[in-house]
């Protein structure tokens, strides 16, 4: 999970600046949300891998 956050991290302001959103508006909103849900399906991917 820390790993994806920092490529995330990494490439999401390049991403946004190419199309023309403020990197520093829109950048923190969506990689939180993107670690997040990332973090949570690895969670629950790995509780189903255990669990059954």
């Amino acid at each position: 999970n820390l790993v994806f956050a920092a490529i995330t991290g990494s490439v999401l302001p390049l991403l946004l600046e190419r199309i023309g959103i403020d990197p520093a508006l829109a950048g923190s909103v969506l990689l939180t949300t993107v670690t997040d849900v990332v973090g949570f399906l690895s969670f629950l991917g790995l509780a189903t891998l255990f669990l059954v």
